[in-house]
């Protein structure tokens, strides 16, 4: 799928990049995301009452390949797990779990047919990336860049995973894609959008429904 997407303003974009200064203040259960260089990122997190952070990333790459699913978890502000699914052809599953000083007790990681362990400069870089990903959530929760997903109805109407109808302010380069894949499409398409005070953005579209896969905060 060509990306024919709105961008929000730069100063929205720019929340990805240096962060925020203060505590945002981010619901206990919420959805967020952005468009990647080579895909888009779904972002659910989860504050608990017991300190607790569940974040789980999707990045669905644009060019069709594996989708790629990270659970991250915190425990009072101490990385405690990180697993990352990649499916496809070739899948490849890590697992990794740390203890509250930050020193590594169990690592897996699972290819096609075996198992093998992850490298030190390995276990390194997903503990980078759990807090590059954490910094990311906390920016674009403080600026108030929420993911909605639903089925589109026509126009500017969607079905929402929820089940409510509503009427996202989608622009005319917006409408005009949904149009052209609903074409070649059997169901009801399935759209992934932002929301934020700057406005609206078209962030992903697809015929699979992501509805199914969609995380509660029940059972997050």
């Amino acid at each position: 799928m060509t990306p024919l997407f709105r961008r929000f303003p730069t100063l929205i974009l720019s929340l990805l990049l240096i962060g925020c200064s203060s505590t945002p203040d981010i619901p206990a259960f919420s959805a967020s995301g952005y468009l990647a260089d080579r895909g888009a990122v779904r972002m659910w997190r989860k504050n608990s009452d017991h300190q607790a952070t569940h974040l789980r990333t999707i990045f669905t790459p644009f060019n069709g390949d594996a989708v790629e699913t990270t659970d991250y978890i915190w425990l009072e502000d101490s990385l405690i797990s990180v697993q990352r699914k990649i499916n496809g052809d070739t899948p490849d599953d890590v697992t990794l779990r740390f203890d509250q000083e930050g020193s590594l007790n169990f690592m897996q990681r699972q290819l096609a047919g075996r198992r093998e362990a992850v490298s030190s400069d390995s276990v390194e870089l997903y503990k980078f990336d759990a807090q590059r990903m954490h910094k990311v959530s906390d920016a674009l929760l403080s600026g108030r860049v929420f993911l909605k997903q639903g089925h589109w109805q026509g126009g500017n109407v969607i079905q929402t995973c929820e089940g409510q109808r509503v009427t996202p302010s989608f622009d005319a380069l917006a409408l005009q894609t949904l149009a052209q894949q609903q074409r070649s499409a059997h169901a009801p398409l399935m759209v992934s959008w932002l929301e934020a005070p700057e406005g609206v953005q078209l962030l992903r579209v697809s015929s699979q429904d992501d509805c199914a896969e969609q995380p509660k905060e029940a059972d997050f």
